[in-house]
């Protein structure tokens, strides 16, 4: 029979259907042709063509090589199409009922790889490696800036996760205000005197059938209330407020759990898009005790219907106990 979760992490509700195993052939978009993949004639990300994209902020490259020239491994550069601007300072007016802002932000793209045909998951863990440490590294820097007030680092892969681009990149935005979500752990500590995700975690360890891999510095899970189908989240062992204060040893653990996950999610659903998002505390604001870094994988089979839309209520016809039995199963191969 469905229950109703509720999602303490987003103040809200799920339905779940407790006792149904859909196959990756019964979801909607999979039934549509699952085109997950964009063709383009033209990729600005690609090695030779860095000339088309605005000058880089940051790069690993080969030593002796020039910046915006051929020879890098990892490279950060601006968003060109960005709705945000870095210029001037956030502001904001009444109009009436309505509020208005500036559209103050600093948006960055990581282009993972100079290779076009290689995918995140496929990259070897050494590389996955300059890529977390490049997040961290833009990470710390985008934090002194005293304008930004959140940090989210993304990543969506695929047609169906918003993707525009089929070259393997993640993006990081910074922006003036702390998204209310983020207000709700804080809040909880305030009340509990606990981290709400510790708190979890101990409970999710004790109870087992929602976890799918331990390593030595993480845990991959699937959460209580999954918004989605096969929903999973990487949560550090170590309590820590923010992604920039990962350690190597802890970066090495993340590049081989992350290429684990992916490459079993992928090969279990069909090569289905997903979106990857990182929670982590606010910056530049008063100290909010209680926040724990994280990471969500979310592949996306269905799209959002009129019910959800209407309630903020998810409705996800997979449970999570179910999902985690079928990656752990296969995880494990």
């Amino acid at each position: 029979m469905p229950e109703l979760r509720q999602d303490l992490f987003k103040n809200s509700w799920v339905v779940i259907a407790t006792d149904v195993e859909l196959k990756p052939r019964d979801f909607p978009i999979n039934r549509s042709g699952g085109q997950h993949v964009i063709e383009n004639s033209f990729c600005p990300f690609c090695e030779g063509q860095e000339a088309t994209t605005p000058p880089e902020l940051a790069c690993y490259r080969q030593q002796g090589t020039e910046a915006n020239t051929p020879g890098w491994q990892v490279r950060t550069v601006p968003n060109k199409y960005s709705a945000f601007s870095p210029e001037g300072s956030f502001s904001s007016q009444m109009e009436g009922l309505f509020t208005r802002a500036s559209g103050f932000g600093q948006h960055e793209v990581i282009v993972e790889t100079p290779r076009h045909d290689v995918e995140f998951h496929e990259l070897p863990v050494e590389h996955l490696e300059l890529v977390f440490k490049m997040l961290r590294q833009r990470y710390n820097t985008l934090a002194e800036d005293k304008r930004m007030k959140y940090l989210q680092i993304y990543k969506n892969r695929g047609l169906f996760a918003g993707a525009s681009l089929s070259h393997s990149h993640s993006q990081m935005v910074g922006l003036p205000m702390v998204p209310e979500t983020c207000q709700i752990m804080s809040r909880y500590y305030e009340e509990n005197h606990e981290c709400l995700m510790c708190k979890v975690l101990e409970e999710e360890r004790t109870q087992g059938k929602r976890i799918i891999w331990e390593s030595d510095h993480f845990v991959i899970l699937c959460p209580y209330a999954s918004r989605y189908s096969y929903e999973t989240w990487i949560v550090p062992r170590r309590h820590a407020e923010h992604y920039g204060e990962i350690t190597d040893l802890e970066i090495s653990d993340l590049a081989q759990t992350v290429k684990r996950l992916l490459t079993t999610l992928l090969d279990k659903l069909e090569n289905a898009s997903y979106n990857i998002v990182f929670n982590t505390a606010p910056i530049n604001v008063a100290y909010q005790p209680g926040h724990h870094w994280n990471m969500e994988i979310t592949p996306r089979l269905i799209v959002t219907n009129g019910i959800e839309m209407g309630t903020g209520y998810h409705i996800n016809p997979v449970s999570p106990e179910i999902a985690a039995r079928v990656i752990r199963e296969k995880i494990g191969e």
